[in-house]
């Protein structure tokens, strides 16, 4: 797929990984609208970005948010043909903590926000991608989902995100052979440790060494770097139906 007829949703889109993705559309001449909760970042982006870009506040967990949403955008941008799967939240607790077992509602929370809420958006998303005239590629759209590491080198304290992420890498292959008969691909990033606004609030000396823990190179990953991979996997048709680790080599280790 040319980018330049990019059609995009981003979910989690207003910052980090899912920011730079926007940023990355708009500069390469696509259009995209942000799904997002922030109202006060997603409105800053698109009134900084212009009129390529809508922000629409939605919830990835709620069928109606998601269904009004993607409408709005495809009378918007004319259609859709491009999702990118940015939106997700992460928690660090243990099995067994020092209050006790692992609180339940939130293990179920992660869950819900990150692999239910991934699949509600690309269940949607396709209904309405196989209704795209094919381009000269045949294709109708491509969906891209994040991941983690985390799904293959959870630590101690991430059981429900490493479930949550894991759950993202599994889908991808059946979601993707599912789908190639409408022209439509499934692909999954697997991001390592990234400077998204989570490491904000650690200081400068933190984050250094967060970053040398990465063989190469040794530093923490630029959000500009997940989307320009996002704008490979869209222009290149070959790339279906798996998980890319972005992550500098870095293997985790339990804590």
């Amino acid at each position: 797929m040319n980018i330049q007829e990019c059609r995009a949703i981003v979910t989690g889109g207003a910052s980090g990984l899912g920011e730079a993705t926007i940023r990355k559309i708009i500069e390469k001449g696509g259009k995209a609208v942000i799904f997002d909760q922030s109202e006060e970042h997603g409105r800053r982006l698109q009134e900084e970005l212009g009129e390529s870009v809508l922000f629409l506040k939605t919830d990835v967990t709620k069928e109606e948010d998601i269904q009004e949403a993607l409408n709005k955008a495809a009378d918007f941008m004319g259609s859709v043909n491009a999702v990118v799967n940015c939106a997700g939240i992460g928690i660090a607790e243990k099995v067994i903590g020092r209050n006790g077992a692992h609180n339940l509602s939130l293990f179920s929370r992660v869950i819900n926000v990150n692999l239910v809420g991934t699949f509600n958006v690309i269940r949607l998303a396709a209904e309405k991608m196989v209704t795209n005239i094919v381009n000269d590629q045949n294709e109708r759209g491509v969906i891209i989902n994040t991941a983690s590491v985390a799904a293959f080198d959870g630590q101690i304290g991430q059981a429900a995100y490493s479930a949550s992420k894991g759950g993202i890498v599994g889908m991808t292959l059946p979601i993707a052979r599912e789908l190639a008969r409408y022209g439509i691909r499934v692909m999954t990033i697997a991001p390592g440790l990234f400077h998204t606004p989570m490491f904000d609030t650690l200081p400068q000396e933190a984050r250094d060494s967060l970053g040398k823990m990465v063989p190469f190179p040794p530093r923490l990953g630029y959000p500009g770097e997940y989307a320009q991979l996002v704008q490979s996997i869209i222009e290149n048709s070959m790339l279906n139906g798996e998980t890319i680790r972005l992550d500098g080599a870095i293997r985790m280790q339990p804590k």
